[in-house]
């Protein structure tokens, strides 16, 4: 007897702007776990560093025009977005971060299965007015979203805090700990630090920060805290690795012991070259560096930021844990672990266990896999006041 075809895979489609940082990331981890998983894949962002990777993966790409922030041009973008969802005729729309988040949401307004992924909260970004709109809208917006889903769980409460009452599932990040892996040996860490420092002396103290030039990332508070830091360690060095639109500014506070290296392609081998990573966050939803730093069994410090103690196992939240913006307290914490050697190795062997166990991108794709399947399953009826809600 001839088998019937099995149903074609549900088509998901991932909008994503920025294209660049955590969040390309996110979505392109995202995209091949999904692809490899059998999954029918179609991506749109305006290009930059992710469509170019998308372009070299199996997913069907589709180009968005759209600037970064909202502007005058949103309602061409969401027009442009509209037609392309028309074509690609998803089953599903994942959109990741609050420009993708606005503009998908205007263009579905609950017709399809849609998922919002803030990447940390719009109004958290911002100060005075635009807060306050960006505050609006999420609550606002928040009806047409079947699904928000946070990175963490003071992701989720920073949410309900503000009153965006929305039908909220938490799903941390996770990185691929393949690609995210110790060096092979000591002498291969020695190595990459050589190659990539040629003319560092091999015994001097090397901190490493990975993020965006941004006020977010809080690189001004760590050069801020590197005065105290070499005051202690004369012979530290302080490698800011990234680019952004802070990049003038701190370059012209920086001491000469500080360097920047750009945008690199990969930074692996920056965290293996480390003696300690450093992420002194404003604010987060649930930072990747930190978890590709102990992943490469790196060990860490982080501002007591949204995702900071969830990202870590809780024997190291007392010793990796920073208040936020405190110059101060970050200078003695970096200070203290560049003196403890055999501490600093305890506490990259304990997080690296953990984010192994906890936060493999496998196991989150496994997770979004399972929140699409109870999307897609049948709809509840749209009640009149929901109805109400699409039609304005």
């Amino acid at each position: 007897m001839d088998q019937p075809a099995p149903a074609p895979r549900p088509r998901v489609l991932h909008l994503a702007q920025p294209v660049d940082g955590g969040v390309a990331r996110v979505v392109l981890d995202l995209a091949r776990a999904q692809l490899a998983s059998g999954a029918r894949v179609t991506a749109c962002c305006p290009g930059g560093a992710l469509g170019s990777e998308l372009r070299g993966s199996r997913a069907e790409f589709r180009p968005w025009r759209a600037a970064r922030s909202p502007g005058p041009g949103l309602a061409g973008e969401v027009r442009r977005l509209a037609r392309l969802i028309e074509e690609v005729r998803p089953e599903l729309v994942h959109a990741h971060s609050a420009k993708a988040g606005l503009a998908a949401r205007l263009a579905v307004r609950g017709r399809i299965p849609t998922v919002f992924q803030p990447h940390a909260w719009s109004f958290e970004a911002v100060g005075g007015v635009a807060a306050g709109l960006a505050l609006c809208w999420e609550r606002r917006g928040a009806r047409w979203a079947d699904r928000v889903v946070c990175v963490s769980e003071a992701e989720r409460a920073t949410g309900v805090r503000a009153g965006v009452h929305a039908s909220y599932a938490v799903i941390p990040n996770g990185i691929d700990t393949s690609r995210f892996s110790p060096a092979p040996a000591a002498a291969a860490a020695a190595g990459v630090r050589a190659e990539l420092l040629p003319d560092l002396d091999p015994s001097a103290p090397l901190v490493v920060c990975v993020g965006r030039l941004c006020r977010q990332k809080g690189q001004d508070v760590l050069l801020r805290a590197w005065e105290q830091v070499r005051h202690a360690a004369p012979d530290a060095r302080l490698v800011l690795v990234g680019d952004g639109p802070d990049r003038d500014a701190l370059r012209a506070r920086a001491h000469p012991s500080v360097r920047f290296t750009g945008a690199v392609a990969d930074t692996v081998p920056w965290y293996r070259a480390a003696d300690l990573v450093v992420l002194p966050s404003r604010w987060e939803g649930m930072a990747l560096a930190p978890l590709e730093a102990l992943a490469c069994a790196r060990p860490v410090v982080l501002t007591d930021v949204g995702g900071a103690r969830e990202s870590l196992p809780p024997a190291l939240a007392p010793r990796c844990l920073v208040p936020t913006a405190d110059p101060g307290a970050l200078a003695a914490t970096v200070t203290s672990l560049l003196a403890d050697a055999p501490l600093r190795a305890a506490l990259a062997d304990r997080g690296r266990r953990h984010v192994l166990s906890t936060h493999d991108v496998r196991t989150t794709a496994e997770r979004v896999a399972d929140l699409y399947r109870e999307l897609l399953g049948p709809r509840p009826p749209v009640s009149s006041e929901r109805r109400e809600s699409i039609r304005s």
